[in-house]
């Protein structure tokens, strides 16, 4: 059906009566901002967009879509970096308007719904000095995160977002309204912990939160990019011996022109680290210093500040609209080698907004229950995010292709089954069979077959019903 049947039979009409929030066409002023999603590569023109204020919204935008043969694309914060968060032609069921955070201080739980962005969680939950695992770019959505990454400053300390998942309500593809938890249809909660948004729209999550902060230590050490082989190195050395307070990563990236960074080095390829102790200031500050006394570094903004100011400090280098292109995946060791190889690749970055990070894993991840959940997290003490980003679109194929020859070049370090949400549409199914492994992927097939067997939410990293 296209849109402009849609609008001559007037059934738009009827949907707008049935939902409390908006809906949003073509014709409408404010289509354009509604269809807009972060990164700037997906320029992107549904027929609808339904800026959904309850379930109820959800699960009427969820049958009109069924019912009427259109593409359902699902809407947290936007950062979908394939731009599974809008589509051509379909629907655009956006969750953003749902946003509220409801904590329980005693019982150390929050629930969340589903629009919600990681700014807001953090806001209402460390007003009780608690938190969960989360993004790292404050404007992300909860539930594209949660869903099929779940990665975070906190990780170390308290795993993975979908470790702390106690409960979800689902919109399913009948536009029934479920709930799932390990009391209540267990094996889609299964699937929830990792399997992405392909069996329901989740409108609310209830988390178990932790203590942080919230103040803590933290923040970024600087160095010059020819320092960035002995320091990768000792940090290397430094996190194999650090207790699981202590997180953060380490990232080849461009000086930014800041007061706080030095004429000489600004605009320059330089090496940054971030640095969190989740835990007392003065530990942190502890822990802190022997990172600080073997490295040197030639700006140090780590300090005791606000675990919401940490979570935001990566924002003004990820702005929406800028280009994207990632490759990803878990490192099964960071040898010389390994640092030689990315200090060289890092060489050739083309565009000043780009980074290499590695991240730091261990603690409580080597330690979480991953049969009990579809995300697979093998034993590596390594992650690498390569994020091509830049801002011209006539730097699109350079990027792209930079990108790929940095994971092509670590293939030999790498474990080869990143996060579901970090495998790019041009890496296939057979990428996503991997992330879980032969079990769990049949055991995701079957639970699709359950819950959406004609694959109507199908924008994702797809695990078709058969």
């Amino acid at each position: 059906m296209s849109q402009q049947v849609a609008l001559q039979d007037g059934i738009v009409d009827a949907l707008r009566g049935a939902v409390g929030g908006q809906v949003v066409t073509p014709a409408d002023a404010d289509y354009d901002e509604a269809r807009k999603v972060w990164n700037g590569m997906v320029d992107r023109r549904p027929a609808l967009v339904v800026r959904c204020a309850s379930a109820a919204d959800v699960s009427a935008a969820v049958d009109f879509g069924r019912e009427h043969g259109l593409l359902i694309s699902v809407r947290c914060g936007g950062h979908s970096t394939p731009g599974y968060s809008t589509c051509d032609d379909g629907i655009v069921i956006d969750l953003s308007p749902m946003k509220a955070v409801e904590v329980d201080a005693a019982a150390r739980t929050a629930k969340v719904q589903g629009g919600a962005t990681w700014a807001d969680l953090d806001a209402a939950t460390q007003e009780h000095g608690l938190a969960v695992t989360g993004g790292r770019v404050s404007d992300t959505g909860v539930g594209g995160l949660a869903l099929g990454s779940g990665s975070g400053w906190l990780e170390r300390m308290y795993g993975v977002t979908s470790a702390s998942l106690l409960s979800a309500e689902v919109v399913s593809a009948n536009g029934k309204v479920v709930r799932a938890s390990a009391d209540e249809n267990p094996e889609l909660f299964f699937g929830l912990r990792g399997g992405g948004s392909n069996f329901g729209v989740v409108t609310e999550f209830e988390f178990r939160v932790h203590p942080v902060g919230p103040i803590l230590t933290a923040g970024m050490l600087l160095f010059p990019r020819e320092r960035a082989r002995e320091v990768l190195r000792f940090y290397r050395d430094f996190i194999e011996s650090a207790p699981d307070e202590v997180g953060g990563g380490a990232a080849l990236l461009t000086a930014p022109p800041e007061p706080f960074v030095p004429a000489d080095l600004q605009g320059k390829p330089a090496l940054g680290i971030v640095f969190c102790y989740i835990g007392s200031v003065e530990d942190g500050e502890q822990a802190a210093r022997t990172l600080k006394e073997g490295t040197s570094p030639v700006v140090d903004l780590v300090q005791p500040m606000p675990y919401a100011a940490m979570q935001q400090m990566l924002d003004a280098g990820n702005p929406t609209g800028i280009h994207e292109y990632f490759k990803v995946d878990w490192l099964e060791g960071l040898s010389d080698e390994a640092i030689d190889v990315i200090i060289e690749q890092g060489e050739r970055l083309p565009a000043p907004f780009g980074q290499l990070i590695l991240g730091p894993m261990g603690g409580a991840l080597t330690r979480t229950d991953t049969s009990q959940m579809a995300l697979n997290m093998p034993p590596a003490p390594w992650v690498y995010f390569c994020l091509a980003m830049w801002m011209d679109p006539a730097q699109d194929e350079q990027n792209i292709e930079w990108a790929r020859g940095f994971a092509k070049a670590m293939e030999a370090f790498g474990v080869g089954s990143p996060y579901p949400n970090f495998i790019e549409p041009d890496e296939g199914v057979k990428r996503l069979k991997e992330s879980y492994g032969p079990e769990k992927y049949e055991r995701l097939v079957a639970l699709k077959r359950q819950w959406d067997p004609d694959n109507l939410f199908r924008l994702n990293q797809n695990i078709p019903p058969a």
